[in-house]
């Protein structure tokens, strides 16, 4: 018993250390100049406490581009809709946990462990900033394409487009697709989003799987 506390005890200290050093240490570790742009369009980061989304502003040609969101009853080409919102995770977590009540062991070890993972869109209007779970960044053009060719390209391809996950939503506005790529704890929910805000050409930390460390990075170096 005393060897394995021992153990977790110096396991705690090197996850804290590597938290703390992915969050200090940037992404790119140097800023590479950049004109500024003639243009730019204002993206969104929303967090609760474990989990983030990016909220894409939407106009004509967003919504050409995620037009299968609109075949699978997501109103996305309403005109009150202002953002869609994109977020990747691990499929169990996702799709078993709408609420803290509904918490289970087993999407909890799957998240831990491994697990497909799938994107879910949501929509959105007017969102208020500022806001202590809202971040807003402008990129330019030119980076704001290359952030809808990542989140189009973490969504995984069937025959006919995206592959809607059946029966499974959070409300009527809502869906669920599979997406590439797996889930565990080191590559989840906030890395994707860490990795999709560098395509957009932002600073995050060099490893960011908890919201707050990634919104301490941004702050930091964007």
């Amino acid at each position: 018993m005393k060897k394995l506390g021992r153990f977790l005890g110096i396991l705690a200290v090197a996850v804290v250390l590597a938290v703390t050093l992915g969050t200090l240490v940037p992404r790119p570790l140097w800023q590479a100049a950049v004109a500024n742009p003639a243009t730019t369009r204002h993206i969104l980061v929303l967090k609760n406490p474990i989990h983030t989304d990016i909220a894409i502003p939407v106009d004509e040609g967003v919504r050409q581009r995620f037009g299968f969101l609109v075949d699978a009853g997501i109103p996305a080409d309403a005109v009150e809709v202002r953002y869609i919102v994109f977020g990747w995770g691990g499929r169990a977590f996702y799709l078993e946990t709408p609420t803290w009540s509904e918490l289970k062991a087993v999407p909890v070890m799957k998240a831990l462990t491994s697990d497909a993972s799938v994107m879910h869109v949501d929509i959105a209007g007017d969102i208020a900033e500022p806001h202590p779970d809202v971040a807003g960044f402008d990129v330019g053009e030119e980076r704001f394409a290359a952030l809808l060719d990542f989140i189009a390209a973490s969504f995984q391809q069937g025959p006919n487009g995206p592959i809607v996950v059946e029966n499974a939503a959070y409300s009527r506005f809502d869906r669920f697709y599979e997406a590439n790529g797996r889930f565990n704890a080191l590559v989840g929910c906030n890395t994707w989003t860490a990795a999709a805000l560098r395509t957009a050409g932002l600073r995050t930390g060099r490893w960011n799987p908890l919201p707050a460390s990634l919104g301490l990075s941004m702050r930091l170096y964007n």
